[in-house]
């Protein structure tokens, strides 16, 4: 078997020191999975991606990524920094976070830069992914300037310029409109099609049972509550009732309906193997 990307073993995440934001959490993710972590807001979905990213580190147990262990020692150093930067890559729940650069094309082609490709590559891969996302129109705007939803297309092609193999989606489709929420969910599929293996915190049901290979429940008391496949997880009525998932009003759980088809991509130079 090989090794998993990551591994969570009794992890448990503290705020200031006293408030339980995780309690020891199990959790193994395998390349090309497409893990849907879901739960009530408050819940810890939004830490679970902070700690596979190495933004915060858990107060017990052990995160580990590609076979290391995941510290703030280890990420120091450059070799590992490096290795691990140019193949996570983390969609924060607000676009606004994650924004700075004068102009759409800058903000798209910092990363590759950064991560030492050649002018005119970086470029290539900026001019790829604005055709690819349909955004060629707002190359030249302020990230700062646009509408929320282009705002979070603008961040998830500043993310796919680096081409990681893991991407980390805090509520993606949270705020979005209908259009853009289904442009958001395609692209998903695609990313899946292509890959890369997908971890994604949301309390959007929906989106859980189309794209998700595993659904992950973290309940109110910020532990584990179930994991396993969509239609388990998201036909378990009292499961998703005892999460707050749903209202015990709501007439059941969604919905269970066939998986749509996975296309094989539109030609995009970002491979899973680059």
């Amino acid at each position: 078997m090989t090794t998993p990307l990551f591994e969570l073993v009794g992890v448990t995440y503290l705020y200031g020191g006293d408030i339980v934001a995780l309690d020891d959490v199990d959790v193994t993710i395998r390349h090309g999975e497409s893990l849907m972590v879901v739960g009530a807001n408050g819940s810890g979905k939004s830490t679970l991606l902070k700690l596979l990213d190495g933004l915060i580190f858990a107060n017990r147990g052990k995160v580990s990524a590609y076979g290391e262990h995941l510290t703030e020692d280890r990420l120091e150093t450059e070799r590992f920094r490096r290795f691990f930067r140019s193949r996570v890559g983390f969609l924060f729940q607000h676009p606004d976070i994650q924004l700075f650069s004068p102009s759409v094309f800058e903000e798209i082609a910092f990363g590759p830069l950064q991560l030492g490709l050649a002018p005119d590559e970086a470029r290539g891969r900026v001019e790829d992914l604005l055709a690819w996302l349909g955004i060629g129109g707002l190359r030249d705007r302020s990230p700062l300037r646009l509408s929320g939803g282009e705002k979070k297309k603008v961040a998830i092609a500043a993310v796919l310029a680096m081409n990681p193999e893991v991407l980390l989606l805090d509520e993606p489709t949270a705020s979005l409109d209908p259009r853009s929420r289904h442009w958001f969910m395609e692209l998903a599929e695609e990313l899946g099609c292509m890959g890369k293996t997908v971890v994604t915190a949301t309390h959007d049901l929906v989106f859980a049972e189309r794209l998700g290979t595993r659904v992950m429940v973290v309940g109110e008391d910020h532990r584990v509550a179930a994991v396993g496949t969509p239609p388990e997880i998201l036909g378990d009525r009292r499961l998703l009732l005892a999460a707050n998932l749903i209202h015990a009003g709501d007439p059941g759980a969604i919905r269970q309906s066939p998986p749509s088809g996975r296309g094989a991509g539109n030609g995009s130079r970002l491979k899973a193997d680059d």
